[in-house]
């Protein structure tokens, strides 16, 4: 493909809580084995992308972890690869990145330096497959500026957190805007931008002048009556996580045999960091019912309509229903958990309850580790 790819996984989200006090969002667990950024990095290798940029800035250990190697995307290669660019202090700039369009403009020398006449842009906390190769075949076809990837979301979203659009009958975008009180269309942006190499380091160098930082209020919103910019329509499934009810409903998701199908079994696959684990454990006696269990799992207990991550403990008389259990974490005999997400990590002593009763429950537990 004749582009290169930026993923921006530098953010943080309040509406996270607790979840994003130790890592970034674009590092969450997703469907027992992934993360969130695995499914944007996959897209990249689907589409040809051999060439991307990952600009992180919060909490980002846990992401860097993630992406010491750069070969379970297919990206270790001797021309282009993957690379890793946080805020650095320069003669230029002496600052964290104030924006989406600063996180790029910091980084210019990498568009600078790059030959592909394209570059896609998109964000990592989101949850979807596509190829980027039929979006720049719709920017080309439409002589655009920039293409922006849409979405129709169903009537009773609450859209007013996402940017919204109104198009006219060719695609051209008429109206956008970001995170509206009162939303005018139920059509939003999903964070996917494509625009010609040139034509963006034009732009942000131009806002870098007038000190202007975000690449949707300061860029797409700036020049929608200037620039020819058109939505490209997205109809398969798609999800962003910023929020704890939204990353709870994306693992829910997974547990619809549909929804596995589309994203496990049909091609292209969503690739990721593969740990050397020998596959989950039932001993006998256990209840598993409509749950998705990750690879070095022992399972003592009843588990319903849940997703355990890697290298959990289930004891004995143990009871989870509709809850979100994360990485490594050690379960106690006789504990009820229902409609919580438990921290990684976390070492849940035995007779223990936890029960979100309005919402979902975030448990963080910071106990000693002791198996009797």
């Amino acid at each position: 493909m004749r582009a290169i790819g930026i993923i921006l996984a530098g953010g943080n989200s309040k509406r996270m809580r607790e979840l994003s006090e130790k890592r970034a969002v674009c590092a969450m667990p997703i469907a027992g084995s992934y993360r969130s950024i695995d499914f944007a990095l996959s897209n990249m290798e689907w589409s040809h992308i051999s060439k991307v940029a990952v600009l992180t800035q919060y909490n980002s250990r846990s992401l860097n972890e993630h992406l010491s190697s750069s070969k379970w995307w297919d990206f270790g290669r001797k021309q282009g690869g993957m690379f890793l660019f946080t805020p650095a202090l320069t003669n230029e700039s002496n600052s964290w990145y104030r924006g989406t369009a600063d996180a790029i403009a910091q980084n210019l020398a990498f568009l600078k330096n790059s030959h592909e006449p394209y570059v896609v842009i998109c964000s990592g906390d989101c949850v979807y497959k596509m190829d980027y190769n039929e979006v720049l075949k719709y920017h080309i076809d439409k002589k655009a500026d920039i293409t922006v990837v849409v979405r129709e979301m169903p009537a009773d979203t609450n859209v007013e957190r996402y940017g919204t659009v109104i198009m006219d009958e060719d695609g051209r975008i008429r109206e956008f805007e970001e995170k509206p009180i009162v939303a005018k269309s139920n059509t939003i942006s999903c964070g996917i931008y494509v625009i010609r190499r040139r034509q963006l380091i034009e732009l942000l160098e131009k806002a870098q002048e007038e000190s202007r930082y975000d690449l949707v209020q300061d860029i797409l919103i700036r020049y929608k009556d200037v620039k020819r910019i058109y939505g490209y329509p997205m109809k398969d499934y798609w999800s962003n996580i910023a929020s704890v009810d939204d990353y709870f409903r994306t693992n829910m998701d997974f547990l619809r045999p549909e929804v596995r199908d589309y994203f496990f079994r049909q091609y292209p696959p969503v690739n990721s960091k593969v740990l050397d684990l020998p596959p989950a454990k039932f001993n006998t006696g256990v209840s598993v019912h409509n749950s998705l269990l990750a690879a070095g799992c022992i399972i003592n207990g009843t588990v319903e309509n849940s997703v355990l991550f890697q290298k959990v403990y289930v004891g004995n008389n143990c009871v989870i229903r509709n809850s979100i259990i994360l990485n490594d974490v050690y379960i106690g005999d006789n504990t009820y958990i229902e409609n919580c997400i438990v921290e990684s990590r976390d070492t849940l002593q035995a007779n223990a309850y936890f029960k979100g009763e309005d919402g979902v429950k975030i448990v963080v537990e910071k106990n000693a580790r002791y198996i009797m």
